[in-house]
Order: C-alpha cells, then sequence, then structure tokens
C-alpha cells in the first residue's frame, strides 16, 4: 500500500512520509472543520432573520450536507488532479456576502445565489482553461508577492484571535482584549474566559511540542486544547447528535441541484436584471480569485513548491481544481468553495504531497457520518492552530525588501490590509494599486506590467462601485 502511495505522490522525492502526510491532513480537517458548523449557520441567517425558521433549519441542513460534498469535491480534485497539499471549502466573507448582500440586502432567494455562484465558477473555469490565472499570478510584482505570505499570517491569527474570544469589539477602540478581570463579578457568565484561556494554554502547549520536536504538534494542541476545554464547560459534550436522517432530507429537497435560473432572469426590467447579475458574478469572482491567488502564492512558499522561477508548482491544476470546485459547489447546494487559508496548518505539519490533501478530503466526506465527533471540537481548541500558523508564516516578512519606499509601502498595505479589513483579497488589491501609483508617480513606468495595471484599474472599479457586505 505504501508503495502505491510513493508512485503516486512521490513522497521521498518530496521528503516526507505516509504518516506524516496522514497526519497533516488530520490536522488540516480538524482546523477547517468550525466551517462545517459556521456555512450552515451563516447561509440560513437570511432566513432566521426574515422570520421564516422553517426555511431556515432545512436550508441549515441542507447546507451542511453540501459543504461536507462540495469540500470533498475541490480537496480531492487538489489531491488527485493537481497533487497539492491544499484543501478547499466555503469560503468566510464570500458566504457572508452571499448570505447578508445577495440574499437579505438584495431579495434574492437561496436558489438564486447559487446561480450566481455557479457562474462565477463557469467564469473561473473558462479563464482558467486559457492560461489567464496564471498570467495574473504572474502579473504580482515581487514586491506584492513577498508580503502575502505575512500578511496571510497576520489574518489568520486574527481570526484565530476572534474564534477564540481573546479579541473583542469594541466600539471606542474597534477592538479590546477580552476581560479576565469580570471573573471577580458575581453572576457574569464566564464562558468568554474561559474560552480565551482553552485556548491560550493550547496555544502554549504547541509551542511546548513544537520546541521539543513533536511531529503533529498542531494536531495534539488541539486535541490537548478540546480536553482542557471539558471541565470548563467550552468543549459541550451535547453537542452529540446523530439525527443524519433529516439533514439528507432537507439536502435532497431545497440544496441539491436546486439552483434557480428561471427565477433569476425574469424580471420586468432584463437588461437591468442581466447587469446587476454580471457585477455580482464579478464581485463573486474577483475576491475568489485573489483570495484563492493569495492562499495558493503563502501556502505554496510555507511548503516550499515554488520553482527556480519564483512560480508555484502545478499552479495551473490547483487553480483549476479551485475553478471546477466552485461550480460543484453551487450544484450541491453552498457557497462559493476555494483554496483555504486553513490548510497552511497542515503544511506546518509537514504536509507536502496531494496525499495530505486526500486524507482531508475523505474526512470532509466522512464528516456527514461523523458530525458528532466534529462538533465537539469548540472553536477555542482550533483557534490556537491558527494563531501558531500565524506566527510561522509571519517568519517569511524578512524576505520583504522595505529598503526602497516605493516597494515598501506596497508590501506594507499587502500586510496590513488583509488582517484590518478580513479580507486577502482587500491586501493582494491594495497592495497593486498602491504598487503602481508610486512607481507610476515616480517615473518607473518600465516596472509595471500591463496587467498589473489593469487589474488595479479594475480593482479601483470594483471598489467604487461594487459592494461586497
Amino acid at each position: 500500500m505504501n508503495g502505491k502511495l510513493e508512485k503516486l505522490f512521490q513522497l521521498k522525492e518530496s521528503g516526507t512520509t505516509v504518516k506524516t502526510e496522514i497526519l497533516a491532513g488530520i490536522t488540516t480537517f480538524i482546523t477547517i472543520a468550525y466551517i462545517l458548523i459556521l456555512n450552515p449557520q451563516i447561509l440560513s441567517d437570511p432566513y432566521t432573520i426574515m422570520g421564516d425558521s422553517v426555511m431556515a433549519g432545512k436550508i441549515a441542513n441542507g447546507v451542511f450536507i453540501g459543504t461536507c460534498i462540495g469540500a470533498f469535491i475541490g480537496t480531492i480534485l487538489c489531491a488527485l488532479y493537481a497533487k497539492v497539499p491544499f484543501a478547499q471549502a466555503p469560503g468566510m466573507g464570500l458566504n457572508a456576502f452571499f448570505a447578508y448582500t445577495v440574499v437579505l440586502g438584495m431579495g434574492y432567494t437561496y436558489g438564486q445565489a447559487l446561480v450566481i455562484v455557479f457562474l462565477s465558477g463557469i467564469f473561473f473555469i473558462v479563464i482558467t482553461a486559457v492560461g489567464l490565472r496564471e498570467a495574473i499570478i504572474r502579473s504580482i510584482p515581487d514586491a506584492v508577492k513577498s508580503a502575502i505570505t505575512p500578511g496571510i499570517g497576520l489574518f489568520i491569527t486574527i481570526i484565530g484571535l476572534k474564534n477564540a474570544g481573546v479579541v473583542i469589539s469594541n466600539s471606542a477602540t474597534l477592538v479590546s482584549m477580552v476581560d479576565f478581570s469580570q471573573w471577580r463579578t458575581e453572576g457574569v457568565d464566564m464562558f468568554p474566559i474561559f474560552s480565551a484561556l482553552t485556548a491560550l494554554l493550547g496555544l502554549v502547549i504547541m509551542g511546548v511540542l513544537h520546541v521539543k520536536k513533536v511531529k503533529g504538534s498542531i494536531f495534539l494542541g488541539i486535541l490537548a486544547a478540546t480536553v482542557i476545554g471539558i471541565p470548563f464547560g467550552v468543549t459541550q459534550m451535547s453537542n452529540f447528535d446523530m439525527n443524519i436522517g433529516m439533514k439528507f432530507r432537507d439536502f435532497a429537497e431545497v440544496s441539491f441541484l436546486k439552483m434557480d435560473f428561471a427565477g433569476l432572469f425574469t424580471g420586468p426590467n432584463m437588461i437591468e436584471s442581466i447587469f446587476t447579475i454580471t457585477m455580482l458574478v464579478i464581485s463573486f469572482s474577483l475576491v475568489n480569485m485573489f483570495d484563492s491567488i493569495g492562499t495558493l502564492l503563502g501556502a505554496a512558499k510555507q511548503s516550499g513548491m515554488i520553482d527556480e522561477n519564483g512560480e508555484v508548482i502545478r499552479m495551473k491544476q490547483a487553480l483549476m481544481s479551485d475553478a471546477i470546485s466552485t461550480a460543484a459547489g453551487a450544484m450541491v447546494g453552498t457557497s462559493t468553495i476555494t483554496t483555504v487559508v486553513e490548510s497552511s496548518s497542515g503544511i506546518a505539519e509537514g504536509g507536502r504531497t496531494g496525499l495530505t490533501s486526500l486524507v482531508t478530503s475523505f474526512l470532509f466526506l466522512g464528516a456527514i457520518l461523523f458530525a458528532p465527533i466534529v462538533n465537539i471540537v469548540p472553536a477555542a481548541a482550533t483557534a490556537p492552530a491558527l494563531i501558531f500558523v500565524g506566527i510561522l508564516m509571519l517568519g517569511n516578512i524578512k524576505d520583504v525588501d522595505f529598503s526602497e519606499m516605493s516597494n515598501a509601502l506596497p508590501a506594507f498595505c499587502t500586510i496590513i490590509f488583509m488582517p484590518f479589513t478580513y479580507s486577502i483579497a482587500n491586501g493582494v488589491a491594495l497592495g497593486l494599486i498602491t504598487f503602481c501609483m508610486m512607481k507610476l508617480l515616480l517615473g518607473r513606468k518600465q516596472d509595471v506590467k500591463a496587467l498589473t495595471l489593469i487589474i488595479s484599474i479594475v480593482f479601483v472599479i470594483r471598489y467604487a462601485f461594487m459592494t461586497l457586505g
């Protein structure tokens, strides 16, 4: 068996083993498993807000199955077609845009919104097939490319801190830290404090195991935090629920192949409808494309999947996997499937080949039946994994050229706008825009490729005329 896996994935050539790849795949899955809980909640929330609790329940159940299947399709494409250690799942931010802007804000139904996602997937397949997405990646200047990995590191760090409840919103300062001193107040809800403590203890455990060179330090840290959360009440054993049959019934009724083409393309003003739909497709596409490109570049650099020309190995196959899964995800009833930044956790555990993704893909599929176990792992246990990977990725900031301001400023914008706007795409966009502006105003137009300038102009238009939430 090991010989077949070696032949298929060329493990020795990549400096890895079957054991390491399996552990990496499990780590990636556990780190991204929160999406199995969050995605159904987010996509069903508009109907909860509108007071249609029955439809909200059906969509939540259907989206759970759709999320598992969609993530399986995208990730197994990464495994067997692209042969890269990346996972795919519904993208955070894009699912919020789907729910709160397209469905709740613009009045489209769940089925009509799925059509828009499907069209953006078809668009991706076409531009990937003709090599346009590869050309776009090549057009990203080194100043921005070198900043993507540390930017993603900060981005996933703030996701982890937020998921753990260590960082909370504050009307005066935008964000602040959870108030640990509240334990002295009689009758206060201790859950936020216990959640933050669980995450911080898990983070320290990961760090200690990593220093001691224990294989699977991130995975073991997640397990340790899950156990620590039990006496704190953070790990909820009551989440163990085996009611799978209802989820399948609702999936068949509202999610599986339930895209409403007829409803989307009918109306009193077809020209206006087509224009609006086109703008929405472009909005989904721009954010998804640069989220996935940013993740791909950052994760590839971390895993050593960069060739002598500085390009991602098997890039076209990885991009095509991403494109196909977007369309397939819409068909099974979920928002945009994309390459997820949490892939970095498995890479940090040593994942280097498609075997990592193969393991993750089957765990997504198995999650349909083993959802009770997945549900037990709290966000406070997976959050330290994101923070820890953020530490590892931030180390790449040493590759950023801060000695020359026309490169330093775009690199800084790339890094800072990712965590502070909660979007990888915004970081890449502002990096490109400021790079072009700096170079052109300094009279260095030879440093700006034509495609780089075109992409920057498209982003400027997008920010001026398209709302993303």
